[in-house]
C-alpha cells in the first residue's frame, strides 16, 4: 500500500483501528506548501484572504483564485463548502455570509447595504459593527466570524480572543476546545456545519500526541487544551513553507495542568453536530469511534479512588488556576456524566464493546446516586449536617465522610434561602466545599445528573439569589469569593484571582448560554430571557469582555480580554435558543427509565449485601 493510499484511508476513517493511534500523527499535519514570500509575521491566511479580495475586485479570474486558495491535499467535499469558491461571500474574510458580492462594482470600495465602507484587513476584530446593523446580534456575528481560524483554506475553529488593544496575546490566539463549544453551537444553529465538522476531525487527529512534561507523558486518549495553526519551513526546501497544527496538552500552559474537560466537551459537541446536522456519518467513522473509546478508557480506568466521581487536580477545567477544587469538582462530574450518556448514544454496538457498555452503565448509576445523595444542599440538608455525629464506624453511618459540623461557614447559614437548593462544589473525606459553582449546577440540569425536583430547586435558588449570582452581568462563576487569609492559603495569593475577580467570584458572560439551555429544559425560559436583557445593557458597549469584576459585576475585569470569542458566542447561542427552544435538544440528556430504577434500588439496597464477595471482576477491553 502506498503512502498516499494509507493517508486516504486514515482520513476517510476506513483504516484498521489498531493502527489508528500509531499512524495518525504521521498524517495529522495536512499541509499546503506555500512560498516563503507570502508569510507576514506568521499570519499567512489573513494576508492571503486580503490579497484575494483585492484580486476579486480587480477582475481576477475565478478559477485561478479558487485554485490558489484551495488545499491541494484536502479537497472540499462540494463546491458549496469551498473556501472563496463562489461569489456568495460565505467565508470571505471570515465575516457574515449575508453579504452578496455579485452586486459589487469591480474596482470600487466594499460597502454594505447602508453604504458604509467595509474593511478588508483580514481577521482583525472591528471596534464597531462594520455592517452598520441595528442589533447587537449582527455585531456579534461579525465579530464571531472575524475570529475564525483557517487551516489549508478551511475553517477549523475560532481563536479565544481578538483583542487588538492587548499586545500580550499569551495563548489567546489559539483555538481552545472548551472555548470553541459555544462558537460551534452557534454555527450549528445557523446551519454552518463545515467548521464544526472540521474542528471535530482535526482535534481528533491531535488526540494523544507524544507530549511530555519533565519526561512524563499524559494518559493515552487525552485531548489537547488548545491548538494553533503555525506556518513553518518545509524540510529540504528553504523557499517553501507548510501549515501545521501545534497542540498544547498543558505542557506550555500556565501551571502546566492537563485539561480533563477537553475530551468530555469534544464528545458533547460531536453528539450535538450529529443531532443538529443530521450527519451521523462522522460519529460512525472508525477513527471517531476509536477516539470516543480512548477518552472513555482514560476516564473509566480503575484507580485508588473509592468514589465513582472522577478524581482530578486543581486547574483541570474552566477554572484553570489554583482555586481549591482539586479532588472531585462538580463541574467535571456533570460534564463526565453528560459525556458518558452522549457516548453511549453514539457508540456502535459490537461484540468487542459489550464490556465497555457494561462499565459505562455501571458508572452512570453509581455517579447519579453519589452526586444526588451527597452533593445536594438545601435548608433541610444543612440542618442535618449541623447535627451530624462524627467518628462513625459502620456500614450504616449517616455521616459517611466524617464531615465536622463546624465546617459549615457562617455566610452559608445566612445565605441559604428557605426555597431552593444546589449541588455543592466538591466532596472529599472530612471536607465539603459549600460554594455555589454555576457551570456544574447548570450542566447537572442539562445532563439530568440532578433530579427533576433538584433541577427546579437550582433554578429557584438562582431566582432567590439573583442579585448575588447575576447582578450587573450574568453569571457568577462561583459564590462567594475567597477573601483574606483563606484567599492567601487556597489560591497561593494569586494576583489574578483576587476576591470577586476572574475565577474567584468573577462574572462570566459565556455562562449565559448554559443558563439558557438549563432553563429551556425545565420549561422556564423566562429566567434566561431576564438574564439576556441584563447582559444586553452593557456587553456590546463594553466590547464583549472575558469577565467582570466586583461583587455586582460593575467593572470590566482588570485583566479581561476584550472581544472574547466565547462571550460573543455565548450571547448568540442564548438568543438563538430562545427563538428556537427545540434546538436545545441537541445538548440535553434525558434520563432513561433504567437509570431511574437503578437509582431507586441503590437508595434502598443493603450496604452489607453490596460488600459481599463476588466473582472476579471482569475488565472491559477497548
Amino acid at each position: 500500500m502506498s503512502a498516499s493510499e494509507t493517508a486516504l484511508q486514515i482520513l476517510s476513517g476506513t483504516f484498521a483501528p489498531q493502527f489508528h493511534t500509531n499512524l495518525r500523527s504521521n498524517f495529522s499535519s495536512i499541509c499546503c506548501i506555500k512560498s516563503r514570500k507570502d508569510r507576514h509575521d506568521g499570519n499567512y491566511i489573513q494576508n492571503r484572504v486580503t490579497r484575494n479580495l483585492d484580486g476579486l475586485f480587480k477582475g481576477e479570474k475565478k478559477n485561478s483564485r479558487s485554485e490558489s486558495l484551495r488545499c491541494k491535499c484536502t479537497q472540499p467535499e462540494n463546491n458549496r463548502e469551498a473556501f472563496l469558491e463562489d461569489r456568495s461571500g460565505r467565508l470571505v474574510n471570515g465575516l457574515a455570509n449575508e453579504f452578496n458580492f455579485q452586486n459589487v462594482e469591480l474596482g470600487q470600495p466594499l460597502k454594505n447595504e447602508n453604504g458604509t465602507l467595509l474593511s478588508n484587513d483580514g481577521l482583525t476584530a472591528p471596534t464597531s459593527n462594520i455592517f452598520g446593523a441595528n442589533s447587537i446580534e449582527d455585531e456579534a456575528w461579525t465579530l464571531l466570524r472575524a475570529s475564525m481560524v483557517y487551516y489549508c483554506g478551511n475553517p477549523v475553529g475560532t481563536i479565544a480572543a481578538n483583542d487588538s488593544s492587548n499586545s500580550n496575546t499569551l495563548n489567546y490566539d489559539q483555538v481552545f476546545i472548551r472555548d470553541f463549544i459555544p462558537s460551534g453551537i452557534a454555527f450549528l444553529l445557523k446551519g454552518d456545519y463545515e467548521i464544526v465538522r472540521n474542528f471535530i476531525l482535526h482535534t481528533l487527529q491531535l488526540q494523544s500526541w507524544e507530549k511530555t512534561m519533565d519526561c512524563h507523558s499524559p494518559g493515552q486518549g487525552l485531548m489537547p487544551a488548545s491548538f494553533k495553526v503555525r506556518t513553518v519551513p518545509l524540510d529540504g526546501d528553504e523557499d517553501a513553507t507548510e501549515e501545521v497544527l501545534d497542540p498544547d496538552f498543558g505542557e506550555a500552559a500556565i501551571g502546566r495542568v492537563a485539561p480533563v474537560d477537553s475530551g468530555l466537551w469534544w464528545i458533547i459537541l460531536l453528539r450535538a453536530y450529529g443531532k443538529c446536522s443530521g450527519d451521523t456519518s462522522v460519529q460512525e467513522r472508525i477513527d471517531v469511534q476509536t477516539g470516543i473509546k480512548m477518552i472513555l478508557k482514560l476516564c473509566l480506568a480503575d484507580g485508588f479512588d473509592m468514589f465513582p466521581t472522577l478524581l482530578v487536580t486543581d486547574g483541570s477545567c474552566m477554572i484553570d488556576r489554583r482555586m481549591g477544587i482539586h479532588g472531585h469538582p462538580l463541574e467535571i462530574q456533570a460534564l463526565f456524566y453528560s459525556a458518558l450518556l452522549c457516548a453511549r448514544e453514539m457508540l456502535t454496538p459490537e461484540e468487542a464493546s459489550a464490556d465497555l457498555f457494561r462499565a459505562l452503565n455501571n458508572r452512570l448509576v453509581a455517579m447519579s446516586f453519589h452526586i444526588r445523595e451527597y452533593y445536594w444542599i438545601d435548608t433541610k440538608k444543612l440542618n442535618e449536617i449541623y447535627r451530624y455525629k462524627t467518628e462513625e464506624y459502620s456500614f450504616d453511618a449517616v455521616n459517611k465522610f466524617n464531615i465536622y459540623p463546624d465546617q459549615i461557614p457562617p455566610w452559608l447559614v445566612e445565605w441559604m434561602p428557605h426555597r431552593g437548593g444546589y449541588l455543592i462544589g466538591n466532596l472529599q473525606p472530612a471536607h465539603m466545599d459549600f460554594r455555589f459553582f454555576s457551570l456544574g449546577n447548570l450542566w447537572a440540569i442539562i445532563s439530568s445528573l440532578a433530579t427533576t425536583d433538584q433541577s427546579h430547586a437550582i433554578l429557584d435558588f438562582i431566582e432567590a439569589k439573583w442579585s448575588d449570582l447575576v447582578g450587573g452581568m450574568p453569571l457568577k462563576i462561583c459564590y462567594p469569593a475567597l477573601e483574606g487569609e483563606e484567599w492567601r492559603i487556597i489560591t497561593g495569593s494569586d494576583p489574578k484571582n483576587t476576591p470577586w475577580s476572574y475565577h474567584n467570584g468573577g462574572s462570566w458572560p459565556t455562562l449565559l448560554w448554559q443558563l439558557t439551555v438549563a432553563c429551556i429544559k425545565m420549561k422556564r425560559p423566562e429566567i434566561a430571557e431576564k438574564a439576556i436583557k441584563v447582559a444586553e445593557r452593557r456587553i456590546a458597549t463594553d466590547k464583549w469582555p472575558e469577565y467582570y469584576d466586583t461583587k455586582g459585576a460593575r467593572f470590566i475585569g482588570k485583566q479581561a480580554r476584550l472581544f472574547q470569542t466565547w462571550s460573543i458566542a455565548g450571547y448568540l447561542v442564548a438568543k438563538l435558543l430562545i427563538d428556537n427552544p427545540n434546538a436545545a435538544n441537541m445538548l440535553v440528556n434525558v434520563e432513561d427509565a433504567e437509570l431511574v430504577n437503578a437509582f431507586s434500588y441503590a437508595r434502598t439496597a443493603n450496604p452489607r449485601r453490596k460488600r459481599l464477595r463476588k466473582g472476579p471482576k471482569q475488565s472491559f477491553i477497548i
